[in-house]
Parts: C-alpha cells; structure tokens; sequence
C-alpha cells in the first residue's frame, strides 16, 4: 500500500532556519524505512503507514521543544490509486477492520491511553476522508465516537475536530484515526494542522 504525507513546519521565530533543520533531523531514526525528500515548501515522508504519525510527532516535538511557535501542517495519505506501487510501503497490520466497529474504536482507545508522554501541550485540528467506500459516514461517525473518548477531544469545529493535550496521545490519536477507520485497502486521506507555544489558545 502506497501510503506518506506531504509536511511543512513553520517556526514563528527570526531563527526559523535553525528550528526548521534541526527539526528535519529528527527524522534521521526514520530513514531506514522511509523515502524522506526535503524541498523549499515541504518535506514528502513515504512509507509504512504505522510509522507516519510517530515520525511527525518526533519532527514537529524536535521544533516545539525550542519553546517558540510553530506549526505543522500536513496532508496524509494512503491507498491512493494514482500513485506507483513501492516496496516500502506495506498494508496495515493489526488495524482489525473485519472487526465491528465498537471493538475497532475500543481498541484504538486503548492504544491512545498506553501512549508516552512527551511533556508538550499541543492542539491540532483535522479531518479525515476516507474515499471509495460505501459506508463511509460509517466510518467518519466511528471515528468521531473514537474522538470523544480518546481523552484529547477539544471539540467539532466545521468542517474539522479540534484535538488538545499531551503530544504524545495526540498525535497516537491522530494516528488511529488515520488507520483505523476508512476500508483497510481503500484510499483514505487527512488534513492536519498542529500548533504548539502559541501566543493564543482561542
């Protein structure tokens, strides 16, 4: 399964250069299993689509940790079918969709709750696409449910869901939405904005 995420990262900083590319290497871990190419508007994070949310955790914390406001803003995708197969790309394992929905929304629960704690307060907010199925609204309902109980739910927004808390649950949570409800197989796309130290909390 073809499966990554374009990403940019934007430090509110005069000494956004050295927030930015500091950042960039915390993908260094993900090389191995990740095509990973930098240009001057984003970067392209391709590979097994377990790993996508952990290596944008560790990419935005790398800039958030410097303590000014920055933002991520990401689009993510997999099973698209107008991309080339690629051999580092691989089917979801684990995700349980032959399981009815209430299981697959408990056990997502349960992933987000063994999180780590990373010690950064973030909101994100996004919406999740997933295409081509029949049943989609089905999906996007279970996944709502997910949301409220997943312990970092802010509130529904249009067109979008607003997320706050602790790094770590959040961007689990943002990762089980993503691979746990749309058709395993099928193409599901989100659209992802995180924002740390901001001047604001509105």
């Amino acid at each position: 399964m073809f499966s990554g995420a374009q990403v940019s990262l934007y430090a509110m900083t005069d000494d956004f250069v050295d927030v930015i590319l500091g950042a960039i290497s915390a993908l260094e871990p993900y090389r191995q299993n990740f095509r990973i190419e930098t240009d001057d508007i984003s970067t392209l994070l391709v590979g097994p689509p377990d790993q996508l949310f952990p290596a944008m955790r560790d990419l935005f914390l790398g800039a958030s940790k410097r303590g000014v406001h920055c933002v991520l803003a990401a689009t993510v995708s997999r099973g698209c079918p107008g991309e080339p197969d690629d051999p580092i790309c691989t089917p979801i394992a684990g995700s349980n969709h032959d399981r009815p929905l209430a299981e697959r929304i408990a056990a997502a629960v349960q992933l987000v709750e063994a999180a780590p704690k990373s010690g950064q307060i973030v909101a994100a907010q996004f919406s999740l696409y997933p295409l081509g199925s029949g049943h989609h609204m089905d999906e996007i309902y279970g996944c709502i449910e997910f949301l409220k109980k997943s312990g970092v739910f802010e509130r529904s927004k249009n067109f979008c869901t607003k997320l706050r808390g602790d790094a770590g649950p959040v961007f689990a949570t943002l990762s089980e939405a993503f691979l746990r409800f749309g058709a395993p197989q099928g193409h599901v796309a989100l659209d992802l904005k995180v924002s740390a130290n901001s001047p604001s909390k509105a």
